[in-house]
């Protein structure tokens, strides 16, 4: 997981670096500590000598009195190897960010022709008294007086919630072959910069070379800051809390290339005695998210399919078999249902994803203050026929509050699902791009074993198909500027007074 510090000569050594872990109350987290003494450069630890080691759970150090575990160091046969003390904190949880802007007057002028080209660089700095970059400005052209545009950062990347540790600024004239030359710095720290634009915050920026030199040296120039302002971030949870609801609609592939239901081979094969490959990946994503929808009806749709009694084919029909109110309760319901038009539509085609898209984004567009959002999970096995008109959904759909996670089953290629995705090209419709990325794809073949049988881990599955969805919903929540609703107080039951009769 990770090494501390080497500290040399001694016996008894206070390590300085920490390590920021998980802690999962009903999860048993194993630890292990490796104790060395460190006689090279060599980062093989098999150079090095083994003094013991210490097995112990991070329950086990949460759990000691004062979260202080002390232990004795095993593993060397016949011989005292020494105790370690291990400590465990929660971590301040600093989910504020700060949005600054910064000016310049009068830095030295570095180019031979014209004036400087100023940027900064600021470094927050670690226990060990060593700097850590954390953000740069852009460079702003030919100027001794430079106005940097606002920025924004998060206080735990600035300084880690510790308001007065000290924050390095440095001052360079950008050159075109990368040799950046040095005009200055200063110090300052979170809690003074939070007193905003005043006489405080006007910086002196520093060349200690050129203070050596020059006697009548003052400065190379002053930083002032111009604003400063403090943004909490908000969290999924936050509007959770708030009461948002999370909207679930399901979206079954009915194409015959599936495979014909009642032979084994086929993708929609109904086994007596175990879930398709289509159940599978319903019942692992549907039980995560139906505990955040607070009705428990999740509308299931089809498309693909000839449907009785006429053979028309639909690209959009209702599982249960009612078009005015196609909800099912639960994931029960919608696996029920599921099973039931199995045995009643006829396999068919071609695939075709935009209309059942189109069918959440009517409701999607019908809320958009933020109390509802709406999460589509379409399973196929892939092979789609609509691409033109589907990315044109989907970039409508971008601007709605919604999210699309598609599961690909089955053996298929899978790359136009890949393309809708896109977490590596941004999509895009007739030359318009998706305002935010709302698709999530995953192949299911990944999550299963050998034999196609058996999903390997149901929580890995559900956890990467449902990775995206709270930066998804955060990032419509933020564009559209809406705040989570306060959550209400918390229930207290009314107090029954007992009168007793003496």
């Amino acid at each position: 997981f990770g090494r501390t510090e080497v500290i040399d000569n001694t016996l008894n050594p206070d390590f300085v670096r920490k390590f920021i872990m998980d802690y999962f109350f009903e999860e048993r987290e194993n630890l292990r500590f490796d104790f060395y003494d460190v006689d090279s450069k060599s980062p093989n630890l098999s150079k090095h000598d083994f003094l013991g080691q210490m097995f112990c759970t991070l329950g086990e150090i949460v759990g000691s009195q004062g979260s202080r575990l002390e232990k004795s160091i095993v593993g060397i046969p016949g011989k005292k190897c020494g105790t370690v003390i291990v400590t465990a904190e929660e971590l301040g949880c600093c989910r504020d960010s700060v949005l600054m802007q910064f000016c310049a007057n009068k830095l030295d002028k570095k180019d031979f022709f014209g004036k400087s080209d100023p940027f900064l660089v600021f470094h927050r700095s670690n226990e060990d008294g060593s700097f850590t970059i954390c953000h740069k400005t852009e460079v702003v052209k030919n100027t001794l007086n430079p106005v940097w545009q606002a920025f924004k950062i998060s206080v735990r990347a600035l300084c880690n919630g510790d308001y007065d540790r000290t924050i390095k600024v440095e001052v360079y004239d950008w050159d075109r072959d990368g040799s950046h030359d040095f005009i200055g710095e200063f110090t300052t720290s979170y809690r003074e910069l939070s007193r905003g634009q005043s006489q405080f915050n006007v910086y002196e920026v520093i060349n200690p070379k050129k203070k050596g030199k020059k006697k009548k040296y003052v400065n190379s120039g002053t930083v002032t800051l111009l604003s400063f302002l403090i943004e909490t971030e908000v969290s999924f949870l936050d509007y959770i809390k708030g009461g948002t609801q999370i909207n679930f609609t399901v979206a079954i592939d009915f194409t015959a290339s599936n495979g014909n239901p009642s032979q084994p081979t086929s993708l929609h094969y109904m086994n007596p005695y175990q879930l398709n490959a289509y159940g599978m990946a319903l019942r692992a994503v549907g039980e995560i998210i139906q505990d955040y929808d607070s009705d428990k009806m999740f509308p299931a749709l089809g498309f693909g399919a000839r449907l009785p009694p006429d053979g028309r084919v639909s690209h959009e029909f209702a599982l249960n078999g009612n078009p005015q109110n196609p909800y099912c309760h639960g994931i029960d319901g919608v696996m029920e249902a599921y099973y039931r038009s199995l045995k009643s539509v006829q396999l068919y085609g071609p695939t075709n994803f935009a209309p059942v898209i189109n069918h959440v984004a009517r409701y999607a567009a019908s809320v958009k203050d933020g109390s509802q959002y709406f999460v589509l999970l379409i399973v196929t096995d892939g092979v789609i026929s609509d691409m033109a008109q589907t990315k044109e959904s989907i970039v409508n759909a971008s601007k709605l509050p919604m999210s699309i996670i598609i599961v690909g089953v089955g053996p298929a290629e899978f790359d136009a699902m890949e393309e809708l995705d896109g977490d590596v090209v941004r999509i895009s419709s007739r030359g318009r791009f998706a305002e935010r990325d709302i698709v999530q794809f995953v192949p299911f073949r990944d999550y299963i074993d050998r034999s196609g049988n058996h999903v390997l881990s149901m929580a890995r599955l559900a956890k990467d198909v449902l990775a995206e969805i709270p930066e998804q919903f955060l990032s419509y929540m933020r564009v559209r500027g809406i705040k989570p609703s306060p959550a209400p107080p918390p229930y207290t039951p009314p107090i029954h007074v007992l009168q007793t009769q003496i």
